[in-house]
């Protein structure tokens, strides 16, 4: 059966427009919020992290696990993930994922010990990876009009770039008002709406059903995506010159090289090379890589600089990233409704890139004595608007106009490039913060408190400047590879989602 043969059987009356679900709206509201659950979950433990570590007593070293266990899982299944959403129904996956990472969030609240809560974070992971891309896909075959395509793109585009921001606040409320236990519970009353929402409103498309699961690929792709996001992370508890590093990380290149060589020769291919080989598309996979890479230079040493530096307590941490929620939210919209139907990707996530790198660079300016309001507070808007012009657009043309089977799949790579592009941001930023704390050190009198706290603001800074740099990167890759002018509307895309 050819493809567009399947897609028409996709799409009833496939020569004419399709009407659009009356639902949809409530759709987005249903998807945002499973999809805002998953995000949180990267952030929101983390500010619960010391209080954790004291109820259950484990040690510094296996402190980085919970968090790493999450990444590991999701990173690595996401592909997996995106494949059974087209395989078996986005609805079935969507609602699997749904129940499954409530009830492990409720075994990570109940952890009596670090194993145990070490193996609901990883469980969460595989739960979101099937979560995350069903989630995705399904706005994109729900909203097919280009117009409301981009509206809801910019909302869904605003949850995925500010999710970590507003994890870090709830993280720090619930903690400070409950128990470092709600930050795993919570999930449970968000998933309540989630499911309801889903069971109700979605119907159950299986675009891709005549394909089967491409086995060897996926084993390449998740034990290839597993040693890389694992080796970035060794390189932060060990040093880049451990085995337990290079040796992942070559391993890891190894076999998404051979994962690639075997998507050209599978018969089902769990990434169809297609997917890869439009220009905007391809730019906006690298964009969103690049984002989740400089995002985490923000959140992480930002809100080591407001708690250690400034003093604020873990839910003024939160409140503090609020303005920057707020610009990314705006310039989501501004982005993708207004811009970029007009002018182009081209020249607007080019842009975005250089608005964020201006606003890091500017937060370079942090000092032992400066205040929030005038060291950090502009910065962080004008970061905030930068990337709301890059991560919702990339996210709308790295998904928009694929075809009905390939949705899922194109929607969990897009997961898989932000989580990735997070891993070896934090490992490569925390690495080089590190060295630049060390080096300050080196000559002075470390045993100052003044010298110390001076060597801490130069990790900082250090951070700061390398997230402009990869922001600089950005805009120059999307000048050089994103194609001039407006966006088609592929009448072969993904098709609206009947109720």
């Amino acid at each position: 059966m050819s493809e567009k043969t399947l897609y028409d059987e996709a799409r009833p009356g496939a020569a004419e427009a399709a009407p659009a679900s009356p639902k949809r709206w409530w759709i987005l509201a249903v998807v945002a919020l499973a999809q805002l659950m998953v995000v949180l979950d990267a952030t929101i433990v983390n500010i619960a992290l010391p209080s954790a570590q004291a109820d259950l007593g484990f040690s510094d070293g296996n402190r980085q696990w919970v968090v790493t266990a999450y990444a590991l899982a999701f990173a690595s299944l996401l592909l997996l993930g995106g494949r059974i959403a087209d395989l078996f129904g986005r609805k079935t996956a969507f609602l699997t994922g749904v129940v499954g990472f409530a009830a492990v969030s409720a075994l990570g609240g109940a952890a009596n010990g670090f194993t145990m809560l070490v193996t609901a974070r990883a469980l969460q992971g595989v739960f979101g990876a099937l979560l995350a891309p069903a989630a995705l896909s399904l706005l994109n075959t729900t909203f097919t009009d280009a117009r409301e395509r981009a509206r809801a793109f910019s909302v869904y585009g605003a949850i995925a770039g500010a999710g970590g921001a507003v994890g870090l606040l709830l993280g720090g409320v619930l903690t400070d008002a409950l128990d470092w236990r709600w930050t795993l519970y919570v999930n449970v009353a968000i998933a309540v709406f989630a499911f309801a929402g889903g069971q109700v409103l979605l119907a159950n498309h299986r675009d891709a059903a005549n394909s089967k699961l491409d086995v060897p690929g996926t084993i390449l792709v998740a034990v290839g995506l597993f040693s890389l996001v694992y080796g970035f992370s060794n390189a932060e508890t060990h040093d880049w010159g451990s085995p337990l590093t290079w040796g992942f990380l070559i391993a890891g290149g190894l076999l998404l090289a051979a994962f690639a060589w075997w998507q050209t020769r599978a018969a089902h291919p769990l990434l169809p090379l297609r997917i890869l080989t439009d220009r905007n598309r391809a730019a906006s996979f690298v964009a969103v890589l690049i984002s989740g890479a400089g995002m985490f230079g923000v959140f992480l040493f930002l809100t080591y600089y407001l708690q250690l530096n400034l003093g604020f307590s873990p839910t003024k941490t939160g409140v503090a990233f609020l303005p920057m929620v707020g610009a990314l939210m705006v310039a989501a919209q501004i982005g993708t409704t207004v811009l970029v139907p007009r002018i182009g990707p081209k020249t607007v996530v080019p842009l975005g890139f250089a608005i964020a790198a201006a606003g890091m660079a500017w937060l370079t300016g942090i000092g032992t004595g400066s205040h929030y309001l005038s060291a950090v507070l502009p910065q962080l808007i004008v970061t905030g608007i930068g990337l709301g012009l890059v991560m919702p657009p990339a996210m709308q043309l790295a998904t928009g106009g694929v075809a009905a089977g390939d949705a899922g799949v194109a929607s969990a790579t897009v997961n898989a490039m932000q989580q990735v592009g997070g891993s070896i941001g934090t490992a490569l930023l925390n690495t080089l913060a590190a060295s630049a704390a060390t080096d300050y050190l080196t000559g002075r009198d470390a045993t100052s408190k003044l010298v110390q706290a001076q060597a801490t603001i130069e990790s900082y800074t250090t951070a700061f400047w390398w997230s402009a740099g990869f922001f600089v990167a950005g805009a120059l890759i999307g000048v050089l590879v994103f194609r001039r002018g407006v966006p088609q509307q592929d009448t072969d895309a993904a098709p609206v989602v009947h109720m």
